[in-house]
């Protein structure tokens, strides 16, 4: 059974920053391509970032390039989302995923301005 859990998430003020990480159980985030998605309030869900499975290639929503970073620990079997420079319009639940197939529940982000 895949689970993701992710964690991390809280209220900070804008200009400041945030790491979320989303701990997997029964799938490796080696073998997997991993994102991060997130979804505001009356938004749909928007890609963020994501990592390959092969070789760590990453991408980016243009809305978070420069500011956010995507990375992972095999050993922990754990992705991780660095988020600097956080703006109000950052404010939403931010999901893990495994192959866009495996979710987890979700952890809040609140930016305050």
């Amino acid at each position: 059974q895949v689970r993701l859990v992710e964690s991390g998430g809280g209220l900070v003020q804008a200009g400041g920053s945030l790491r979320l990480s989303c701990a997997a159980s029964g799938r490796s985030v080696s073998s997997s391509e991993m994102g991060w998605f997130r979804q505001a309030p009356g938004k749909e869900r928007e890609f963020v970032a994501a990592i390959s499975r092969s070789g760590g290639g990453t991408r980016y929503a243009d809305s978070v390039k420069g500011r956010f970073t995507i990375s992972r620990d095999n050993a922990k079997n754990t992705v991780y989302l660095q988020m600097n420079s956080l703006k109000a319009e950052d404010t939403a639940v931010y999901y893990c995923a495994a192959d866009s197939r495996y979710w987890g529940q979700g952890t809040q982000v609140t930016v305050s301005s």
